[in-house]
């Protein structure tokens, strides 16, 4: 009797750890309307997306706010780890363990309007002076990759917009879901800039370090299916971007 008792502790020892080593961290960037901080709670599209697919899947998670790169470098090297919202390229295509994608952006170079610039083609905006990016964006990999050599590379969305606002930069890259929260920290609004020239859709994923079990993996697509399914992806999309595209759930 006391060596069944002594098995039933183990077992339930060995159940125990194995519930803690499946916990999963969720990481996330300040990146409004998809992902962001407010009174000490987390928001977004893609955080209320990933809030329904831990309740569907029934897996411990906890969701984190953190910067981009130490989130991105845990995603790659963790164990029951992911970050979200991440866009899907081939350079990262092996890198991570795909579920979605959450949303779909365009980029274009944006200049103030106040300035009346016109750009016809890439190279134009190349030769167009300092060009600001953040620099750990994947728009600044591909503009640098098409041999862009005038990219100013700042820390955050933020600088951004304020070297725009100040006349420090003549164009600027980012996307249409982030524009006007991006513009808003700078102290500009969607009125006083212009587009120009889009030159690349981004899809955004869920991104699973590789080190994460591929049946979690796999049940977390299942459950994104269902909400693609049942209506509500498209529900919740459209409350927090009413014009922006549904992505499908094709990947």
């Amino acid at each position: 009797m006391l060596k069944r008792c002594r098995l039933l502790s183990i077992w339930l020892l060995c159940c125990m750890a194995a519930t803690v080593q499946a916990e999963l961290q969720l990481l996330t960037e300040e990146a409004p309307p998809t992902s962001y901080s407010q009174n000490g709670e987390l928001h977004g599209l893609a955080v209320e997306i990933v809030r329904h697919l831990i309740e569907r899947t029934g897996d411990a998670a906890h969701i984190e706010l953190l910067p981009w790169t130490r989130g991105y470098h845990l995603a790659q090297h963790e164990p029951n780890t992911a970050i979200f919202s991440t866009v899907r390229t081939p350079e990262r295509e092996a890198k991570f363990q795909w579920v979605g994608p959450l949303l779909i952006g365009t980029t274009s170079f944006y200049s103030l309007k106040s300035r009346n610039l016109r750009f016809d083609s890439l190279q134009q905006a190349a030769e167009s002076g300092p060009l600001a990016v953040p620099k750990q964006w994947y728009t600044y990999e591909t503009l640098e990759a098409q041999g862009f050599k005038n990219l100013y590379g700042v820390t955050s969305s933020k600088s951004m917009v304020t070297m725009l606002k100040h006349g420090r930069v003549q164009l600027i890259a980012t996307e249409d879901l982030t524009l006007d929260a991006e513009l808003a920290r700078g102290g500009l609004r969607a009125d006083q800039v212009q587009a120009h020239l889009p030159f690349m859709r981004s899809a955004y994923y869920i991104a699973f370090s590789l080190k994460t079990d591929a049946p979690v993996v796999q049940r977390w697509r299942r459950a994104l299916d269902g909400m693609h399914q049942d209506g509500s992806f498209a529900e919740i999309f459209r409350r927090w971007m009413p014009h922006a595209q549904i992505p499908t759930a094709t990947e």
